[in-house]
C-alpha cells in the first residue's frame, strides 16, 4: 500500500434543498468536468512500471494528514481504463499514462490475461483487444469459447462482458476464430434466465450462490445484460436481443428513485426493488448512461430523461451532505449507504423477500439509515465514466 495524494478536507454541500433541474446544456457541462476529472484522476492508480492499474485509491486510515492511498492490481480494471482511454486523443492518453497508451495498457493487460483464470478479466481483455487494440486475441476468445462450452456456472456480469468482448471481435473481424459461437452461446444464456419482468438475477443458473439470493439481482446484473444485447442488436439487427434489453431497462427506469437512484438490489421474478442501498456513484455516472445509450443507439426506446436524472444525483444526493465529487482529488467517492454491520440489510431483504414477494423487513431506514460515503475511488469507475461520455467532449470521433 503506498500514499500517492494529499485528501483535502470535507466540505459541506450548501444549498441542495433549492437546486432545480439543470437545462441539458448545463447538463453537457457538467458531464465534461467529470470526464476531465476522470482524466485527472486516474493517474492515481496508474502503477507506470508495469502498466497496471490498482484496485482502489481510497483514505488512508494510517495517515493523520488524511493522504490518499493506492491498494492492490486488478486486471479487470485495467482493460475498462483501456476502453475508456481509447475513446480519447493519443495525446490525451499519454498524459495520463506518463507517455504510454491505451494500446500499451491493452498489450500489457493481454499478457497478464495468460495466468488469469477469472472469466470476466479474460473477457475484457479480449474486448479491449478487439476495439482498442484493433485485432481480436485469438487465445482469448478460444479460452472464452472454452467456458462457454463447458457449460459451468457463470455470474451475470461475466456473461454480458463475453457476450461484448464477441461482439467487439465480430466488428472488427466477421471472420475472428470462436466470436460468432461465442455471441451465440452468450445470448442464449443471457435470454433463456431473464425474468418475465425484465430482471436478470446475479448468476447463470440463478442458484450458483444458493436459493436464499436465487431471486436477486443487482444493478450491474442489468446494465451489462443491456449493453452486450444492445450491441448484438445493432451489429445483427437481432430483434429478440434488443427486445430484452427493453425489457430490462424499461423495469430499471420504472422504479427508478425520486432522486435518480439507481437501486443495488432487484427481485429477478417481478422487478420490485429489493435494497435500494448502497447507491453506487458509477451507476449514476457511467454505467445507466453507457447501457441505456447502447440500447437508444441500437434503435431501442431513448431513456437519456432518467439517464440525466441519475447524472443530477452526484450533485444532490439526498443521503448525505457531504460531497461525492472531489474536486481536489480529481475522485468520484464511491458510495452512499447504510451504516450497517457487514451486509446485513441486504441479506435480510433477499430472505425475506424470498419467503414473501415484496416483503422488506420492518424499521430497516431507522435501525440502519443511509448517512455514510465510501471515501474509495476505483480506476474502472473512472474508465466506464470516459467510455460512456467522452464523445461529448469533441476532441475525438464519437465512438458510436
Amino acid at each position: 500500500m503506498s500514499t500517492i495524494a494529499s485528501r483535502a478536507p470535507r466540505r459541506p454541500r450548501a444549498g441542495r434543498a433549492a437546486a432545480a433541474t439543470p437545462t441539458r446544456p448545463l447538463h453537457m457541462t457538467r458531464v465534461r468536468d467529470y470526464t476531465d476529472l476522470a482524466l485527472r484522476g486516474l493517474p492515481a492508480s496508474f502503477i507506470t512500471d508495469t502498466l497496471e492499474f490498482s484496485q482502489t485509491v481510497r483514505e488512508s486510515h494510517t495517515s493523520p494528514s488524511g493522504a490518499l492511498s493506492r491498494e492492490g492490481r486488478n486486471l479487470r480494471y485495467a482493460a475498462i481504463v483501456a476502453l475508456g482511454l481509447g475513446t480519447v486523443a493519443v495525446e490525451t492518453q499519454r498524459a495520463v499514462l506518463h507517455g504510454s497508451t491505451a494500446r500499451d495498457l491493452v498489450a500489457a493487460a493481454v499478457n497478464r490475461a495468460a495466468d488469469s483464470r477469472e472469466p470476466g478479466a479474460l473477457a475484457l481483455v479480449a474486448w479491449a483487444a478487439a476495439e482498442v487494440g484493433g485485432s481480436p486475441d485469438p487465445a482469448l476468445l478460444e479460452r472464452l469459447a472454452g467456458i462457454l462450452d463447458a457449460g459451468h456456472p457463470l455470474s451475470t456480469v461475466d456473461t454480458a462482458w463475453i457476450l461484448s468482448a464477441a461482439v467487439a471481435a465480430i466488428a472488427v473481424d466477421p471472420s475472428a476464430p470462436h466470436a460468432a459461437g461465442i455471441a451465440t452461446i452468450g445470448r442464449q444464456r443471457l435470454l433463456a434466465t431473464q425474468g418475465s419482468a425484465g430482471i436478470f438475477a446475479h448468476a447463470l443458473p440463478p442458484t450458483t450462490f444458493g436459493r436464499l439470493r436465487a431471486h436477486v439481482g443487482s444493478f450491474g446484473d442489468q446494465a451489462y445484460p443491456i449493453q452486450a444485447l444492445a450491441r448484438l442488436a445493432a451489429l445483427g439487427g437481432d430483434l429478440e436481443a434488443l427486445a430484452a434489453a427493453e425489457r430490462c431497462a424499461d423495469r430499471l427506469c420504472a422504479v427508478q428513485g425520486d432522486a435518480g437512484q439507481w437501486w443495488w438490489h432487484y427481485d429477478a421474478r417481478d422487478g420490485s426493488v429489493v435494497e435500494r442501498y448502497p447507491v453506487y456513484s458509477v451507476h449514476q455516472h457511467a454505467m445507466a448512461p453507457m447501457a441505456l445509450f447502447d440500447l437508444a443507439a441500437a434503435g431501442g426506446t431513448d431513456h437519456s430523461d432518467a439517464v440525466y436524472r441519475g447524472l443530477d444525483w452526484l450533485r444532490t444526493h439526498p443521503e448525505v451532505d457531504d460531497e461525492l465529487v472531489s474536486e481536489d482529488n480529481a475522485l468520484i467517492w464511491r458510495k452512499a449507504g447504510r451504516r450497517e454491520p457487514g451486509k446485513t440489510v441486504r441479506l435480510l431483504a433477499a430472505a425475506t423477500s424470498r419467503i414473501h414477494r415484496g416483503w422488506r423487513p420492518p424499521g430497516i431506514d431507522r435501525l440502519f439509515p443511509v448517512s455514510r460515503i465510501d471515501y474509495e475511488c476505483r480506476p474502472y469507475e473512472l474508465g466506464w465514466l470516459l467510455y460512456a461520455w467522452r464523445a461529448v467532449d469533441g476532441d475525438t470521433p464519437s465512438r458510436r
